[in-house]
């Protein structure tokens, strides 16, 4: 069973249950060392590692290999699943994330992605169109 660091459309409870099949257990969580952007064109962003900066997110528990499978595909190619540190309730914790791999920074927006925004503008137009999404659920 693995702990996941979720910082974008994961964050909604109803996405990542769909995503991975799976009822979970969260907390919410913060990610030192690292930023948010808007990924150009899309309604999810990307974390990349960046000093003296963090993420605000989400932590849930008990993913099983058949949710960590559906994550994979879900993210795809842009994103590598490492594991990360992650502070939940002001103590660390081991958690795997999706990091945006380097070979595509290139599409990265100039601008900090918001979840507030998300939530109001971006999530429906996520669920109803957004490929990864809507060939798991």
């Amino acid at each position: 069973m693995a702990i996941i660091f979720t910082y974008g459309s994961l964050m909604c409870e109803d996405i990542m249950t769909a995503v991975t099949g799976q009822k979970l257990a969260f907390d919410e969580a913060r990610l030192i060392g690292y930023e948010r952007y808007a990924v150009r064109g899309e309604a999810y962003p990307a974390i990349i590692p960046k000093t003296a900066s963090s993420v605000q997110g989400r932590v849930y528990y008990g993913v099983n290999e058949q949710g960590l499978a559906r994550l994979d595909s879900f993210e795809g190619d842009y994103y590598q699943r490492i594991l990360l540190k992650v502070n939940v309730l002001d103590r660390p914790l081991d958690a795997h994330s999706y990091v945006f791999r380097d070979e595509y920074r290139g599409l990265l927006a100039d601008w900090r992605w918001d979840f507030e925004y998300f939530l109001q503008y971006g999530k429906q137009k996520f669920t109803s169109q957004y490929l990864g999404y809507r060939r798991l659920v």
